[in-house]
């Protein structure tokens, strides 16, 4: 298979400057949103409960509300690429040019994981204003973060080639990744649920990508990291399979 790398880079560079562009839109506004998040919770009960599994709370929380922020947006960014093309009528250029499945498939799925990496970054840095956040293990960071990116951006494409409207794109977000997040653990332990919803929450693949960042950054993990990292690349290679066929065939995108 002849890959036209030319193409595909072309095509990640317009899908990372069209989130650089709007900034505060897509990098500084779910970072407002998450120190919120961390302002309320620390004031509600942060005094009543000082400490979760041995890590500060804030800490503890700081950590989840960190790669929940880089997940969402890796989804959002990959999802609206396509659905706004089907909108607005756009969608032509990416079948016109000699761009296959591959080209597609890698440049939407690493510009939301772009997107994603650069949302954390970002409420690292701002949430380091106000809370010590250390870094236990940086290259298990680095791997849980790009990979999960990488899971959320897949998922995107794929919500992007069944969604038609704006509408259906967001009833993905609500009814699937917005309860998959908050049901992972990023405010809570979940060894301090009852021993059946313990695997139900494990069952979640959102779970492992929550627990394997704040072991990262704070060397305490609710799961097993090895388990959770063959767990997502698993996820991956399958859901970038489909997609791959999905693409190559333009299902619901070439009629």
């Amino acid at each position: 298979m002849s890959i036209n790398w030319f193409g595909a880079f072309t095509l990640l560079t317009k899908e990372t400057r069209r989130f650089l562009k709007v900034y505060h839109q897509t990098l500084f506004s779910p970072v407002v949103n998450i120190i919120l998040f961390l302002a309320v919770f620390s004031l509600s009960v942060g005094h009543q409960i000082e400490k979760i599994n041995g890590v500060d709370f804030k800490i503890f929380m700081a950590s989840g509300l960190i790669m929940m922020a880089a997940m969402q947006n890796a989804f959002a960014n990959s999802s609206s690429s396509f659905v706004m093309g089907r909108v607005m009528g756009h969608i032509v250029d990416y079948l016109i040019p000699p761009l296959g499945a591959f080209e597609l498939l890698f440049a939407f799925t690493l510009g939301a994981v772009l997107r994603g990496i650069c949302v954390a970054a970002v409420s690292f840095v701002a949430i380091s204003i106000f809370v010590a956040l250390p870094i236990h293990n940086f290259f298990v960071l680095i791997i849980y973060l790009t990979f999960s990116c990488m899971f959320l951006g897949l998922l995107g494409v794929l919500c992007g080639i069944f969604s038609e409207t704006f509408d259906q794109m967001s009833a993905m977000t609500s009814y699937v990744i917005t309860p998959l997040t908050f049901l992972s653990g990023t405010f809570y332990s979940t060894n301090a649920l009852p021993e059946f919803w313990q695997k139900v929450s494990h069952a979640n693949p959102f779970f492992y990508m929550i627990d394997g960042l704040r072991y990262a950054i704070t060397g305490q993990s609710d799961g097993d990291l090895l388990t959770g990292i063959i767990y997502i690349l698993m996820l991956n290679a399958a859901l970038a399979t489909v997609l791959f066929k999905l693409l190559a065939k333009g299902y619901r995108i070439k009629n």
